[in-house]
């Protein structure tokens, strides 16, 4: 099966029309005629299943003849990720924990970050694709990019961890994770966390972790963080 997205649709559309670039890859690559049917999602949840209606290179008309609600997950991941100095590392990061399965993603610009500019048009992308690529009707949200020291001041009703790599009283994240939890998890940048965001992340309840024995480079250590929180939940 092969999933499109468009956010504009609703559980009460009955038709609607795709962009020309879509469109155009719809009837000329795909070679969808009348009658051909298509899936679709809006990213919060509901796949559709519609029918080509107008087999336009420039506007695409659907319509749509069935729709159903994929069920959420029983459980909801946040992972604050500082910005990679190689963005093509955080871009694959995104289309992997997309792919595992994530609820929200913020950019975190912390003390060592080196990449401080963030480009949310090229990185919605890549979650749009996974999303479709991985058959889930749910789109993660990406927020804008904050600093450490205002997402730590935020209130959190989640279970709050911190994956740092000082040698200090850190407690294994398999060990403290739990099915069915709202979880939210901070992964450094290169260079990690400084000692003062460690401090100040333990002081707003957030509990040190490691990941594992090695060293891990931001985006695997997002990688397996998330995976670790995915694999709790299996049933």
């Amino acid at each position: 099966m092969q999933l499109f997205y468009n956010p504009d649709i609703t559980e009460s559309t009955t038709q609607f029309s795709f962009e020309r670039e879509e469109s155009k890859h719809i009837v000329k690559v795909l070679r969808k005629s009348t009658g051909d049917v298509l899936h679709i999602t809006n990213g919060n949840g509901w796949l559709f299943t519609a029918e080509v209606a107008i087999p336009n290179i420039n506007k695409c008309v659907v319509t749509i003849i069935s729709k159903t609600e994929q069920p959420k997950r029983h459980y909801n991941l946040h992972l604050a990720v500082a910005p990679t100095k190689m963005n093509d590392r955080y871009e694959w990061f995104l289309e992997k924990a997309t792919e595992i399965g994530i609820d929200s993603i913020t950019p975190i610009i912390c003390d060592h970050s080196e990449r401080k500019i963030i480009k949310l048009e090229r990185f919605e992308k890549i979650l749009q694709s996974a999303m479709k690529q991985s058959l889930s009707c749910y789109m993660p949200r990406l927020n804008e990019a904050i600093s450490f020291k205002d997402f730590i001041k935020q209130d959190f009703s989640d279970a709050l961890f911190i994956a740092h790599c000082e040698e200090t009283d850190r407690k294994s994240l398999k060990q403290q994770l739990n099915p069915k939890q709202n979880i939210t998890i901070l992964i450094g940048p290169e260079g990690d966390f400084s000692t003062k965001e460690i401090e100040l992340a333990l002081k707003n309840k957030f509990i040190p972790v490691t990941l594992g024995e090695t060293r891990l480079r931001t985006e695997t250590a997002a990688i397996v963080a998330c995976h670790s929180v995915a694999f709790t939940n299996e049933v």
